[in-house]
């Protein structure tokens, strides 16, 4: 795996590299390699995981059909705007300024 450091910005290269790292499940995996794992507990394990997986393609596919509600999206948190020089600020309440 690779990351670019930008403008040697190696924290940010961090951060980088660690989310993809999560993303990829490495951390999951070397957690789970710490210590035997016996037979019996690896089935359970596989068979938990094959049933989130199922669980999660058929909410997927219900709410694509349209049968349950998606989740609400989460609002982006935005830079606040401030006016062009020469504009007058935005009003909040609508009514005009005496």
């Amino acid at each position: 795996m690779q990351v670019l450091v930008r403008d040697n910005n190696i924290d940010q290269a961090l951060r980088v590299l660690k989310k993809r790292l999560q993303r990829e499940g490495v951390f999951r995996e070397m957690k789970r390699r710490r210590s035997f794992e016996k037979p019996s507990e690896k089935r359970i394990r596989e068979k938990a995981e094959a049933v989130r997986r199922a669980r999660k393609l058929a909410r997927k596919q219900a709410i694509r059909e349209g049968l349950i509600a998606a989740p609400p999206k989460k609002p982006r948190l935005s830079a606040p705007k401030f006016p062009a020089p020469g504009q007058s600020p935005a009003r909040t309440n609508g009514s005009p300024e005496r």
